[in-house]
């Protein structure tokens, strides 16, 4: 699958990109016409330790899904962001078949 990675006010390393990218390609074992995707990386300004925001946007045929976690970490913040888009596409594909 296709992501758009955007990393916003930093850059991201290849390393972090290529995480996600396998995270993210995984999804395709629950939902096999997933079109393509984009993924925005941010830091947070706030003072706390949980300033990595993951944001994912999902385009399948005739709907886009969406995911957005923040954590410490910005794998912790992808982890469960794709977990999350996992249980949509679940829901979606069970909802439609």
């Amino acid at each position: 699958m296709k992501l758009q990675m955007h990393s916003i006010h930093f850059d991201a390393d290849q390393k972090l990109i290529n995480f996600i990218q396998k995270k993210a390609d995984k999804l395709d074992t629950f939902y096999d016409s997933i079109l393509d995707g984009e993924v925005f990386l941010r830091l947070d300004k706030n003072e706390k330790n949980q300033n990595k925001l993951v944001e994912i946007k999902l385009n399948v045929p005739g709907k886009q899904f969406f995911a957005k976690n923040q954590d410490d970490s910005f794998e912790a913040a992808a982890d469960e962001a794709v977990e999350g888009l996992r249980r949509q596409l679940e829901k979606y594909k069970e909802k439609n078949s």
